[in-house]
């Protein structure tokens, strides 16, 4: 099909797409808590004349279209899960969860890929090979994308491509942004954990003051960045919260700190985590305390197939001209997990712009405004839908 003419049929839904938007955004549900959203999503798919869903991942489901004939499979994914935010928007729409948001994108990720299903659905008669609709819980928290491919959702049939996008409130509504070969960092959760020895506040002299020890520790890490990794490699290492201490007459036993390291390549990675390992222990022993470092390995780096990111790049030039398409320079140092299921086959992940500075649709992810132009729904369904068409129709060279 024409893809204007994909475009076309994907703004007459734009009603309907953003009455399903504002449902989710009313009732969003944290990771692997999303059961109104799953059931709402098999609800809209029996809907639509779909029969072949399932459930995965506890809270996930995936849904399949065989077209005419057998040949290619792709997958198209979409994340499910909310934010422990409070909604502070004045909209018809905001958040009827307390302390719950969509505020990172996810119910017009659904939104859009319901979009995509509902018109691949109605063209399966002209296409050959499968298309896979992955709706993924858990991204913001323990890697939904990693429990789904455990549970054997890129096989059976076996997946060939697989393409996801993100609304990017940086990019005006109407563009998209592609990156070519690595997209975003890789992340590591970090807990420092000093032990000192607790006495009198009278008398510092006669315990080991955890606080101050964790003090000189926090200092001496800055040099991690600064001084031990080429300046033209990307680092970060932040630690985001501390506590310790009982009483201010008394001098603290135990200090923990817990933050996060991000890296572009697995060389740094290993280069930090062996430097803060050294920092940790040998600042703390040098002040008579021992320090203790626990490093939990995060999401992986998201590189995409250099292949999938040129063929989305001509489908958005096709759809919302050259100008409106904008290739990303630099990686960014935030992690996804789609970077899983980029691990296991060719993909591709892009940026679908939301911004509109006239409605004051401004704010970042995570933020408790944080809002989007639903006029980007109906694009991201005939991207999605171009995206699917050209893999099973085997040009995406």
């Amino acid at each position: 099909m024409d893809k204007q003419k994909i475009l076309n049929q994907a703004k007459i839904m734009k009603n309907w797409l953003t009455e399903i938007r504002r449902d989710f955004h009313k009732h969003p549900e944290l990771s692997m808590e999303e059961f109104r959203t799953q059931k709402k999503i098999i609800k809209y798919l029996e809907e639509m004349g779909i029969n072949n869903i399932y459930k995965v991942a506890q809270t996930g489901v995936v849904a399949i279209i065989k077209g005419e004939k057998p040949g290619k499979t792709v997958a198209l994914r979409a994340d499910m899960d909310a934010l422990p935010i409070q909604d502070n928007k004045e909209t018809l729409y905001k958040s009827l969860s307390k302390g719950k948001m969509h505020a990172c994108g996810h119910d017009a990720h659904m939104t859009i890929l319901l979009g995509a299903a509902k018109m691949l659905k109605s063209m399966e008669k002209e296409f050959k090979g499968t298309v896979k609709l992955f709706f993924q819980p858990a991204e913001e928290t323990i890697g939904g994308a990693k429990i789904m491919i455990e549970s054997g959702v890129l096989e059976n049939p076996k997946v060939d491509t697989v393409i996801g996008l993100h609304v990017s409130p940086e990019i005006p509504v109407g563009q998209v942004g592609v990156k070519y070969d690595q997209m975003n960092a890789s992340s590591d959760s970090i807990k420092i954990i000093i032990h000192g020895i607790s006495t009198h506040g009278a008398y510092p002299h006669e315990g080991i003051d955890a606080i101050v020890v964790a003090g000189q520790v926090i200092t001496a890490l800055q040099s991690i960045v600064s001084r031990n990794i080429d300046p033209r490699d990307s680092a970060v290492v932040t630690l985001g919260t501390i506590s310790g201490g009982t009483r201010g007459n008394i001098i603290a036993n135990k200090v923990e700190m817990t933050g996060t390291i991000r890296t572009l390549d697995n060389h740094i990675r290993s280069s930090v985590i062996k430097n803060l390992t050294n920092i940790v222990k040998n600042v703390s022993e040098g002040l008579g305390a021992r320090g203790q470092l626990i490093v939990e390995e995060g999401y992986p780096h998201l590189v995409n197939s250099n292949k999938a990111v040129k063929m989305v790049e001509e489908n958005a030039r096709k759809l919302l001209g050259k100008e409106n398409v904008n290739i990303i320079r630099h990686p960014s140092l935030g992690v996804e997990d789609f970077s899983y299921f980029l691990r296991e086959i060719d993909g591709a992940f892009y940026r679908l712009g939301c911004r509109n500075e006239k409605t004051n649709v401004i704010h970042p992810t995570h933020n408790d405004l944080f809002d989007i132009d639903e006029d980007c729904l109906p694009i991201g369904v005939a991207l999605q839908v171009s995206n699917a068409l050209q893999v099973l129709s085997g040009k995406n060279r």
